[in-house]
């Protein structure tokens, strides 16, 4: 049986190794792998195989039609007519509505995203006989494991 999990790294994975060593669990069968973090900064733009699932155009939409509504009421009084106004309020809302959700998805967005929430750091693969399952199982959530998984071979 193998055991994979996640941590961060802090002491409580090197307790939870040393506890699954004093337990019976050779050295051989524990693996520790420390992962990789994203270097490169996340994509902005979405492309058409892939989409982060928020949108760039919601807040440009709603003060489009906004600001055209505006315009076009505005626009009676004005030279060009309602009609060029209302056009003119509808590009003004949007580009006004697009530069929000930029400035909020580049510069708001990776600051919360990099405060909040743990993200694993290693992972760690135990092999083990199956009756020994539950008992590295349970070691493991006792310190902290972000995730734990099983797998009978």
């Amino acid at each position: 049986m193998k055991l994979f999990s996640t941590f961060e790294h802090n002491t409580y994975l090197e307790m939870a190794i040393t506890l699954l060593e004093e337990q019976g669990i050779k050295k051989e069968d524990i693996f520790a792998m420390p992962l990789n973090k994203r270097t490169e900064n996340r994509k902005v733009f979405d492309s058409i195989n892939q989409s982060d699932g928020t949108s760039l155009i919601d807040i440009g939409m709603a003060l489009a039609t906004a600001f055209s509504v505006i315009g076009a009421s505005i626009g009676f009084d004005l030279a060009w007519g309602p009609i060029y106004w209302g056009l003119i309020g509808a590009a003004a809302g949007f580009m006004i509505g697009f530069m929000i959700r930029i400035l909020t998805e580049v510069v708001l967005k990776p600051r919360r995203r990099s405060l909040k929430g743990k993200s694993s750091e290693v992972i760690l693969i135990i092999a083990c006989e199956e009756n020994q399952g539950e008992m590295v199982e349970s070691i493991l959530w006792e310190h902290y494991a972000l995730g734990v998984a099983k797998s009978r071979e």
